[in-house]
């Protein structure tokens, strides 16, 4: 995806079975963001940079919704472990992730295997991007800083 494409209708499952759909954000701003497993140290520290400034993200017109592949019940358990404010969604059949182009190869102490390429997409109320966060340029426990300096 790129910035000016339409984001997909369907967007998955959150983490208490409910479908998300695109059209529940119309009208609202969306921070879109996707990250690579619920509990490790840099997705904590990015979920809770986006729990700790959801008010002020809030009163600029976003919404916030997080991605990731895991299971429902591992949204459930980090939700409660990290206090997070908004849903997460869980493409456990890679459908998501894939659409959006941030599934890909990673490596790691040399290894290299597939995996959600950690990613932030800002979308307007009509459900366009308008502006995309790299895994290179996003840093985790400073993240809801680096939007609200753009938005």
């Amino acid at each position: 995806m790129n910035i000016g494409d339409k984001i997909p209708a369907i967007l998955g499952v959150n983490q208490d079975g409910k479908e998300i759909k695109a059209s529940d954000y119309a009208g609202k701003k969306l921070v879109l963001y996707f990250y690579p497993k619920d509990n490790t140290s840099g997705c904590s520290a990015e979920a809770r940079s986006l729990r700790d400034h959801i008010d002020e993200l809030k009163s600029k017109g976003y919404e916030v919704l997080g991605v990731s592949v895991d299971s429902q019940a591992s949204h459930k358990r980090f939700i409660e472990k990290q206090q997070i404010p908004f849903d997460l969604i869980s493409d456990t059949d890679h459908k998501l992730v894939e659409e959006m182009g941030v599934w890909g190869e990673k490596s790691m102490c040399g290894r290299k295997y597939m995996g959600t390429l950690r990613t932030t997409f800002l979308v307007d109320e009509n459900g366009v991007i308008t502006n995309i966060f790299t895994p290179k340029q996003i840093k985790t426990s400073e993240h809801a800083g680096q939007i609200l300096e753009i938005i």
